[in-house]
Parts: structure tokens; sequence; C-alpha cells
């Protein structure tokens, strides 16, 4: 095994997390909704204006429903605005490494099935 085909842990993390389309697309879209959320009270300053958090915290479910839970389990359904939009980040990170490694697994699953030339 030469230095080119070893990959550490913290790059092959990264790599699954961020450097497949179907990462890439799943996180584009948590961060267009987090976007939109965040800039909706600047456009409509409506009373419901909030229920638009509804959007990211869907995106990112399951994930997001420990840390809502962790929530109301900590602080008694009182957590602060910071606690839900970190949670939500955290939550897209580790549903988009999913979606990475689930997709790799895929992908090394039909390599090794395709037959080869020769």
């Amino acid at each position: 095994m030469n230095a080119s085909t070893h990959t550490g842990p913290f790059r092959t993390l990264t790599r699954l997390t961020f450097a497949n389309p179907a990462s890439a697309v799943y996180l584009a879209l948590v961060g267009t909704a987090v976007a939109v959320a965040a800039a909706q009270p600047l456009f409509a300053p409506d009373p419901d204006a909030s229920l638009i958090w509804v959007w990211p915290a869907l995106f990112t479910f399951p994930a997001f429903g420990f840390v809502a839970w962790l929530g109301k389990a900590v602080q008694g359904g009182d957590a602060s605005m910071w606690f839900f939009v970190g949670g939500i980040v955290l939550s897209a990170l580790v549903q988009s490494l999913a979606l990475g490694a689930t997709l790799e697994a895929l992908r090394g699953r039909r390599r090794r099935h395709l037959p080869t030339a020769g």
C-alpha cells in the first residue's frame, strides 16, 4: 500500500461528508432551507415567521429528533434558538456522512459485481 492509496480517517470522513453528489445535493438543500428560514423575518415580519424553521428541521429528521429530545430533556423544552440551529447543522452533517457512506458502499458493491474485461 503506497501513500497515494492510503487516506487518513479525517480525510475519509471529509470525503464521505462533502465530496460526493448525494451529500452535496443534501447539504445544498438543507443550507438553502436554513438561509431562507434565517432571511424570512427580514422580508415578512409575520408573527408566524418562526414556523419556517420547520423545513430545515424536517430535512434533517430523524437525526434532528434526537436534538429536539435532548433539548426537551435537558432544558425542559426552553432551549435557545442557537441550540436548535446548531442541532440542525450537526444533524445535517451526520446525515450527509451517512448518505456518503451509503453511496460509497453501493458503488463498492457494484464494482465487485461488474464483469471484468478480458
